[in-house]
């Protein structure tokens, strides 16, 4: 058991985002999760990264119970997080948003994790010098994912890395997340294409109004009529 939650709440002021999460993530698995916008499904990643606070219940990481612990101390343990929208340093180059992702790595390490980066996205190292606000969108995604990748995350968290694309670009970064899954990185996926998410997880948890409301295997949740009316426009 890599990430499990028991109970987990948060709040904006007296708004309730999320209500009694329990989920769980074992090492080397991708996990999807899916639901309708407003959902919490980034809220969730963003308490789970200590961005947002939890105001109820308990997270765990590789045994250790992170609920209160700083987001700088969850990333030296091993969780990374590739935001919705990207959010990359457009006037910084290519290479320096990747450098920053790498802070906590000692330089060594953090050189080698560049030269990884570089081989699983080549188009980046094509544009190290370039000002990263003058990518592509695609192409700030790929930023976006191999900046978390320089942090060497046992836990990726990735946060619809899907928006915003054209579709050719979409089954890219689809190709993406499952080639790094199969290199053995734990994913939990945040996505609003349902069904390309749940093609590539090994299972897959729904959210409705904070809530988890199904849980099943990705291939199970594919198949649930009430999943296929609610997501999948079947």
């Amino acid at each position: 058991m890599l990430l499990k939650i028991e109970g987990l709440a948060s709040h904006y002021g007296r708004i309730q985002a999320l209500r009694g999460i329990a989920l769980e993530v074992l090492e080397g698995e991708l996990v999807a999760l899916v639901g309708a916008n407003g959902a919490g499904k980034t809220t969730l990643l963003r308490t789970i990264s200590g961005v947002r606070p939890a105001s109820a219940g308990t997270i765990w990481f590789a045994g250790e119970d992170i609920t209160r612990a700083p987001p700088a101390r969850r990333v030296r343990l091993g969780i990374a997080q590739a935001p919705e929208g990207r959010h990359v340093f457009g006037p910084l180059s290519v290479e320096d948003n990747l450098r920053l992702g790498g802070y906590t790595r000692p330089p060594r390490e953090a050189g080698q994790s560049l030269v990884r980066v570089y081989e699983q996205f080549p188009a980046l190292a094509e544009r190290r010098t370039q000002p990263a606000g003058t990518l592509s969108g695609g192409q700030q995604q790929m930023l976006a994912i191999g900046r978390a990748l320089m942090a060497k995350p046992r836990l990726l968290l990735l946060d619809e890395p899907s928006m915003g694309l054209a579709p050719v670009l979409v089954e890219e970064i689809f190709r993406t997340v499952q080639q790094l899954k199969e290199m053995g990185t734990t994913v939990l996926l945040v996505e609003q294409n349902a069904y390309a998410a749940l093609a590539i997880a090994e299972r897959g948890y729904v959210m409705e109004t904070g809530r988890i409301v199904l849980a099943d295997s990705g291939r199970a949740l594919l198949e649930n009529e009430r999943v296929k009316a609610a997501y999948l426009g079947l």
